[in-house]
């Protein structure tokens, strides 16, 4: 992916072959760079909205900012798999020390030795040695996945969770990064196609990762996006938060409970979505398969290319 990622902003008149017209101020377009033509960010415009009977495209004001792609149909993302950064692995995951805090009020993981190197050499041959360690953690720790099992007593826990729901999944990217809203809504959404992929939350809020202030004010999902997602068939639902509930809303979690009621895993706590495109990725985060048990850690990442694209 290009260091510097470009959009148009642009006045625009689209007038239509069996009349009326549509005007708009302001918008924009992902552009493949900073010298697009106003020709251009025209067909931009009437492949974003998918206009049928457009005729001519009149662009005033045109300008280029420099800013991350949303994913603008028809867009250079679209194209994305075929560049040259093909088959590139992208780490979403945060590092788990001992005494990582992850969310308020939870415990602390413990990492430390069972067995020493120095202590193994009793054990095996001259010159063989192993370090066996010991983590003592709460399931909800760095990043990770929670299966139904979290939310409801009934639901499948991390054993019976199948493959198919967490890993190799098309991706797409929601961003809100950068835009002072701290929730994200169906207005956000509506415009993705979301079926059978893994629709991934870039808010920036891991930018506070490892501070209290990644809890304070973070951004979330709501209840009404939650729902939207699940009726449009969201395979996993991830975010780069403390939370996909707002934590400061008291004890609701509606996010939760229409995603996880809906057979959607949820991933908290990513990081690195400023790395990936728009689209043309596959998302994996496999848990251990954990009998009784509704949340672990997970190793997240993407695959973008040819071999990660969306198809």
């Amino acid at each position: 992916m290009a260091d510097t990622e470009y959009r148009a902003q642009l006045d625009f008149v689209v007038t239509f072959t069996n009349g009326g017209n549509l005007r708009a101020e302001g918008f924009r377009v992902d552009v493949p760079g900073p010298r697009v033509t106003a020709e251009e960010a025209g067909r931009l415009v009437l492949a974003s909205l998918g206009l049928l009977m457009a005729g001519t495209v009149e662009v005033t004001a045109l300008s280029v900012v420099a800013e991350q792609h949303k994913g603008t149909r028809g867009g250079p993302s679209d194209a994305f798999a075929a560049g040259p950064d093909a088959a590139r692995l992208v780490e979403l995951s945060h590092v788990v020390e001992d005494g990582t805090i992850t969310y308020p009020g939870l415990p602390a993981p413990t990492i430390q030795p069972f067995l020493t190197r120095e202590a193994s050499r009793a054990t095996y041959a001259p010159g063989t040695e192993f370090a066996l360690d010991l983590i003592t953690m709460i399931g909800n720790t760095g990043t990770y996945l929670d299966s139904p099992f979290h939310r409801y007593a009934d639901g499948v826990d991390l054993a019976g969770l199948p493959l198919a729901s967490c890993v190799e999944l098309p991706g797409v990217v929601v961003r809100t990064a950068g835009s002072g809203q701290r929730a994200v809504d169906v207005g956000a959404l509506a415009a993705l196609e979301v079926t059978g992929r893994a629709v991934l939350l870039h808010t920036g809020g891991d930018r506070d990762w490892g501070r209290p202030e990644y809890a304070r004010s973070a951004p979330y999902l709501t209840e009404a996006g939650a729902h939207w997602l699940a009726e449009h068939g969201a395979r996993l639902v991830g975010i780069d938060s403390v939370n996909i509930d707002d934590i400061e809303s008291g004890g609701h979690r509606p996010a939760h409970s229409a995603l996880l009621a809906a057979g959607i895993p949820v991933v908290e706590h990513l990081t690195g979505l400023d790395q990936l495109p728009p689209n043309g990725f596959r998302f994996s985060a496999a848990p251990a398969r954990i009998a009784g048990f509704g949340t672990v850690t997970v190793r997240a990442y993407a695959a973008v290319g040819p071999r990660g694209s969306d198809g």
